[in-house]
């Protein structure tokens, strides 16, 4: 059993995180530390202590590893207290703030031989799993192009906050689920190129990003915008016998803001209508086009790789230097703008 705790009780503790930690029988959710009770929102959850002293957590033998899941300002403050007191740490993104911060975090952890990692749970969406099903079945030929779409029409974000902080930018809140999943699979690139702007003006949020990484001949476009009013897909993939298109992105979060749950057996699953379409020409010269039915997600999985990195053994799966990576690539992206 993997005993755990949560520092925070909000929004991203009670929907990306406890509903799957619930599903699975092999971790134990003990305590809670909320900093401000009078602001609880979420109903609380049978059997687990809720606290507003933080030591009652951070002493708790019992306790094996601490989830952060605060804003992301307090990330380095609260993973460092985390470590110090003798426990694993998971912290929500965007990991820290600068490079420094994460180095300086991965090297204490290194030193008290514990393991502390964001929590990368994009990794696991439904779309991003069938696009490397689709790549690994052979059919697109060699890879040329992907881009990869992460899109809103939410302008009233943007427009109702008037001064720069790079920490609060549409790249750190964003390009970390979407980066993440590029340097996951590709790993590091040869070359960026970083189109990072705010579309209000200078002293205004960050609210548009087109990242280009080059891996020898194929180029992986990371983009995302707060106006667009029709979401551009997903993913598009271009190989030179082939292309996928997947229009919709993974389902989890949808289902999850309307409070279906882990426990339905089609949560965040696709429909035949969410699928994507596959164009190939195969080794006959004959072209097709079908529909690839969509490998299921699992935010979870991201708690299954810490059970078997703290419990058994296990090499973590989301490494240090992937990490390190994304911060460099974040923080290069946001240097230039005031």
């Amino acid at each position: 059993m993997l005993t755990i705790g949560y520092i925070g009780n909000g929004k991203s503790t009670n929907r990306y995180h406890l509903p799957f930690v619930l599903q699975r029988n092999n971790i134990k959710v003990k305590t809670i530390y909320q900093r401000n009770p009078d602001h609880e929102k979420w109903k609380r959850i049978e059997g687990v202590k809720y606290t507003s002293n933080i030591d009652e957590l951070l002493n708790d033998d019992e306790i094996q590893l601490v989830v952060v899941c605060t804003l992301h300002n307090s990330h380095y403050e609260y993973a460092k207290k985390v470590l110090e007191h003798g426990k694993h740490c998971l912290v929500e993104k965007p990991f820290m703030e600068n490079l420094s911060q994460a180095k300086e975090v991965f090297k204490l952890a290194k030193e008290k031989g514990l393991i502390v990692q964001p929590y990368q749970n994009r990794r696991f969406d439904s779309d991003f799993l069938t696009v490397q099903k689709v790549i690994e079945s052979g059919k697109l030929g060699e890879l040329l192009e992907i881009e990869m779409h992460f899109d809103y029409y939410r302008p009233e974000v943007p427009e109702s906050i008037n001064n720069f902080n790079p920490h609060s930018s549409y790249l750190y809140g964003h390009a970390c689920h979407t980066l993440d999943q590029v340097i996951s699979y590709f790993g590091k690139p040869d070359n960026i190129h970083y189109d990072v702007r705010q579309l209000l003006g200078t002293g205004r949020m960050n609210d548009y990003f087109d990242l280009d990484l080059y891996y020898g001949v194929l180029k992986v476009s990371v983009k995302s915008s707060y106006f667009r009013i029709k979401e551009r897909p997903s993913f598009v993939v271009y190989g030179k016998k082939g292309s996928f298109i997947k229009e919709k992105k993974d389902r989890q979060e949808e289902h999850l803001k309307l409070f279906y749950m882990p426990n339905n057996k089609d949560f965040g699953v696709d429909n035949f209508e969410h699928y994507g379409v596959l164009t190939y020409i195969d080794d006959a010269g004959d072209m097709h086009e079908e529909k690839v039915k969509s490998v299921n997600g699992d935010y979870g999985r991201v708690y299954d790789d810490l059970y078997e990195a703290i419990i058994n053994g296990k090499n973590k799966t989301i490494t240090d230097d992937e990490i390190l990576l994304q911060m460099e690539i974040l923080e290069t992206g946001i240097k230039d703008l005031k």
